[in-house]
């Protein structure tokens, strides 16, 4: 029950710390497995906290205190909750706080969170609600709350923006020298330290740390402040990451990635290069006080180890820390003692996990036989050369940092999702989802709400502005803030045919038949690779349309080339796993939609559509639907004439997904789709 202030305080002098950052996963499988990725990485790394992100209301909220449970109570890490403070009522921030009390957890990060709806509907002169259920605007109001109401209970932190918080809304746009008043007002209503949002720009940050030590207030003077630090865990994700959080990407940076932009490893690999230059440069801009780093890992683990080792900031060890554990919880490394190899790891290929139900065999190579593999392969095996090597314990922490960056078979199993891909994960995936892990959001303001789709007031209107998104004439549309790209301009008008007939496409692919892994256009993985794709296509229908759709492909013609799921508003699921459509139980199917082949390796499948992902998803993508329509909450005819609209349309649509397994044939899924 530490405060974070207070543990900082007691570090030696001059000495490094870090922090890590995880999400509640969306789904259970995807929680669990985080489970065992946190209690490897505590023990491997040892941060000086954790923080967990906060999803207003609902069952989003019941998920992060779920987590910072489990970070607090079971793994005994110092824990930091995320609040959000606006469209929040009071009486659910009193909530969040007293369960925070009886968790042990003693640290808040304090955010604003969303806009707030509410102050954006209204006139600037209008009063704000009075009474126990009025909302909070800023977060220096939740600061001055927490402090008014708990005193010195809770440590608080607050966010700082080094290259200034990018918010429409208001008229200077992104600059430090407007957010710096509001930052300085946090920290004198009770904040007692600062957590910057993510950025590469080492200059931009030199600018900002010395603006706030030296600012004429003095009141960063002592104020710990941690910068915000992001993996570069693929290109693709960098790119949207940046274009979210408005953090600046500077050319020398952009270039190193733009040279291995092909190769996902390499990407990985220059990204902790990248960080660990950062690191030091940072190092030199605050040689005589403590310095903290926060990791925004996105419930990976790979990089963050490979950085935290690199830069050697893992606290010493200590000799409990080479003592074998004997762990209790499910899925921990078992204490099995095998022959190990010389080097910085002792070898961890030869053990495998106990859910395997393994026996250790006696022959020269003492390899671990593992259940349901009737071939030998020298990736389980020890050398005869090593045969005599003293074994050390498995759960040296040692060993456990070696699982975290991916050494060995257990390596292989720990990372297997080391690659994310949003929500076309695995859902068994803990980084499966949004990257943010905040909940349904249009991630733009109501302003740029408005700018971009104006006020639709039919169907017709909303195929218009999915039609000019697929032209590429709309940046981005409530599902999807990603523009239009050149994978996607080959079934154009495939595309375009669909949204024209009020069929509303939000996720698309074509079929690729062995393309080479370098390829500028369907190309990703290492090089000398082929990669493959199964076309799909995820759009919203009417009822009526998808009565019709739902026949065509239960026919004898189509059923075993096509896998389906579709749900409607209400949660109505079904699918071409169930007989018929509708009612009859059986296995649930699990479709890899992406896969490559690559010299030396597995098959990688990054893109997996499922049920479970698929109703994750689904959840949130009619979340949108009334997202968008709060946007027109503002009274006025036209604003409540769009309202109705938007709420009717998503009462009556289904969200359908449609696999076409004949990836052979590029036209195969839209000739099925063809409108008759």
């Amino acid at each position: 029950m530490e405060k974070i202030t207070s543990k900082i305080a007691a570090l030696p002098p001059d000495s490094d710390f870090f922090s890590l950052e995880f999400f509640p996963p969306k789904t259970a499988m995807g929680f669990s497995n985080l489970r065992d990725r946190l209690d490897r990485m505590s023990r491997a790394l040892k941060p000086l906290f954790v923080n967990v992100t906060w999803g207003a209301g609902g069952s989003t909220a019941d998920k992060s205190l779920e987590l910072a449970e489990l970070c607090q109570r079971t793994l005994g890490l110092t824990t930091c909750l995320h609040l959000t403070c606006t469209n929040m009522s009071r009486r659910l921030v009193d909530k969040a706080l007293e369960d925070a009390k009886a968790l042990g957890i003693r640290n808040i990060l304090a955010l604003r969170g969303d806009p707030p709806r509410k102050s954006e509907y209204k006139d600037t002169d209008e009063e704000s609600e009075a009474g126990e259920e009025s909302e909070f605007t800023w977060a220096i109001d939740l600061v001055k709350y927490i402090r008014r109401h708990h005193g010195d209970y809770f440590c608080i932190g607050v966010a700082a923006y080094p290259e200034g918080h990018a918010d429409e809304s208001h008229p200077l746009g992104q600059s430090l020298e407007h957010d710096l008043p509001y930052l300085v007002e946090k920290t004198q209503a009770g904040a007692d330290f600062i957590m910057t949002q993510l950025f590469f720009d080492v200059n931009a940050y030199d600018m900002f740390y010395k603006t706030l030590r030296e600012h004429p207030s003095g009141a960063f003077k002592d104020t710990p402040i941690l910068p915000g630090l992001m993996p570069i865990q693929s290109y693709q994700m960098i790119k949207r990451t940046t274009k979210l959080s408005h953090a600046s990407v500077p050319e020398h940076i952009m270039e190193r990635l733009n040279n291995v932009r092909g190769d996902d490893e390499k990407v990985k690999s220059v990204g902790v290069d990248i960080l660990c230059d950062i690191i030091a440069s940072l190092r030199d801009m605050q040689p005589t006080e403590h310095r903290g780093f926060h990791f925004y890992t996105l419930n990976l683990e790979k990089s963050v180890s490979f950085i935290v080792e690199r830069t050697k900031m893992a606290p010493p060890e200590s000799d409990s820390d080479e003592e074998a554990v004997v762990d209790d919880l499910p899925g921990a490394v078992p204490t099995i003692q095998l022959n190990g190899s010389s080097g910085r790891h002792p070898s961890i290929a030869a053990l495998s996990r106990s859910r395997r139900q393994s026996s250790i065999g006696s022959d020269p190579h003492n390899r671990v036989i593992v259940s349901g593999r009737n071939t030998s392969n020298p990736s389980y095996e020890a050398a005869a050369s090593e045969a005599g090597i003293p074994a050390e314990p498995v759960n040296t922490r040692a060993n456990t940092l070696a699982i975290s960056e991916g050494e060995g078979v257990l390596g292989r199993e720990a990372t297997w999702d080391d690659f994310p891909n949003g929500r076309w994960g695995d859902a068994r995936s803990p980084a499966y989802g949004e990257i943010d892990g905040y909940g349904v959001s249009l991630h733009v303001s109501v302003n740029q709400a408005i700018t971009l789709w104006g006020h639709p007031r039919s169907r017709e209107d909303i195929s218009k502005l999915f039609v000019r998104h697929i032209k590429g004439e709309l940046s981005a549309i409530p599902w999807s803030e990603e523009e239009f790209n050149a994978e996607t301009a080959t079934i154009q008008s495939r595309l375009l045919a669909l949204n024209e007939n009020g069929w509303w496409t939000v996720a698309s692919q074509p079929a690729v038949n062995g393309m080479k892994s370098n390829n500028s256009t369907f190309g990703w993985g290492p090089a000398s690779g082929f990669v493959f794709q199964k076309a799909f296509v995820e759009f919203f229908l009417p009822k009526e349309d998808w009565f019709k759709l739902r026949e065509k492909m239960q026919s004898a013609e189509v059923t075993g080339t096509v896998t389906w799921y579709a749900v409607n508003s209400t949660g109505t699921f079904e699918s071409s796993d169930f007989s018929g459509g509708v009612g009859t139980e059986a296995q649930p199917s699990t479709n890899a939609v992406t896969w490559g082949v690559f010299p030396g390796k597995e098959i990688v499948t990054p893109t997996i559509i499922e049920e479970v992902s698929f109703r994750a998803w689904a959840e949130e993508a009619f979340g949108i639907w009334g997202e968008w329509g709060r946007v027109y909450s503002r009274p006025g005819a036209q604003n409540e004439e769009t309202r109705k609209c938007l709420d009717r349309i998503r009462q009556d649509v289904w969200l359908v997904n449609v696999i076409h397994h004949e990836y052979i044939d590029p036209e195969a899924l839209w000739n099925l789709l063809v409108v008759e």
